[in-house]
C-alpha cells in the first residue's frame, strides 16, 4: 500500500473551485498555487500531494498510475475515453452543458452538416445516436466564429449562461450532457491502496456535503 498518494487537478476553474474544498478536508497546498513554479506540491496531509496540469493531460496522468486520483470535468472525461479510469463521484463544481449550438437546426437533405468541436468524440458519438452523419471539423477555440464564417453548420460546445452565444447570433440548440468535474481514480491504486483512497473520497463526500 502506498504511504503517499497523488491527486491530479487540472489547472483553471476547476483548481479555483477545487482549493475550498481541500481546505475544508485538511489537504489545503501549503504553497499559493497563484505563484509558486512548482507543479508536485505536498498539502497539509502527508499522505497526500497535488499535481497541478492541463485539464485533458489528468486522465492520462491517472489512467497511467502516474497519480492515483484526479479531478476533471465530465467532458474531458468523455473525450479521454480511459479504460483504465474510475469515476468515482461527481463533485458538483464547475457545472455547465455539452451542448449543439448554431443560428438553427439545419436539415441536412441528405448532405453531411459539419460541425465545428474540439470534443470530437463527444459529437461523434452523439450525432451517430441521432442516425445523422455528420463532418467533424475540430477547432481549439472561438467556435462561435465557424458558423458565422460558414466555416462548419453547428457547433458542439460547453454552454454556461449562453451570453456568448446570444452575442454572437447563435443559440443552443441541443442538449448532449451536463458537465460537472468528477473524482476520478486509477483502477490498480484504488485496488492496491483501497482504504486510503476511500477514506479521501468519504472526505470528498463530507466536503461537498457542508
Amino acid at each position: 500500500m502506498k504511504t503517499q498518494i497523488t491527486l491530479a487537478i487540472s489547472k483553471g476553474r476547476i483548481l479555483k473551485d477545487t482549493i475550498p474544498l481541500l481546505k475544508k478536508m485538511g489537504m489545503a497546498p501549503v504553497e499559493d498555487l497563484a505563484h509558486t513554479r512548482k507543479l508536485l506540491i505536498d498539502t497539509e496531509n502527508p499522505q497526500v500531494r497535488v499535481v497541478v496540469v492541463r485539464a485533458t493531460d489528468v486522465p492520462t496522468y491517472v489512467e497511467y498510475g502516474a497519480a492515483d486520483l484526479g479531478i476533471a470535468g465530465k467532458d474531458v472525461l468523455m473525450e479521454s475515453r480511459g479504460d483504465g479510469l474510475y469515476e468515482l463521484l461527481d463533485l458538483g463544481i464547475c457545472k455547465c452543458k455539452l451542448m449543439v449550438a448554431g443560428r438553427n437546426m439545419p436539415s441536412s437533405h441528405g448532405q453531411r452538416l459539419k460541425v465545428a468541436t474540439k470534443y470530437v468524440n463527444a459529437a461523434q458519438q452523439y450525432f451517430a445516436q441521432q442516425g445523422k452523419q455528420v463532418e467533424i471539423i475540430k477547432l481549439y477555440g472561438s467556435m462561435e466564429l465557424a458558423p458565422i464564417t460558414g466555416l462548419a453548420d453547428l457547433i458542439v460546445d460547453l454552454v454556461d449562461t449562453g451570453n456568448t452565444l446570444r452575442a454572437n447570433g447563435l443559440e443552443p440548440l441541443e442538449h448532449i450532457e451536463d458537465i460537472s468535474s468528477r473524482l476520478v481514480a486509477n483502477k490498480a491504486s484504488l485496488k492496491v491502496s483501497f482504504d486510503t483512497l476511500q477514506n479521501v473520497v468519504e472526505k470528498f463526500k463530507a466536503a461537498i456535503a457542508n
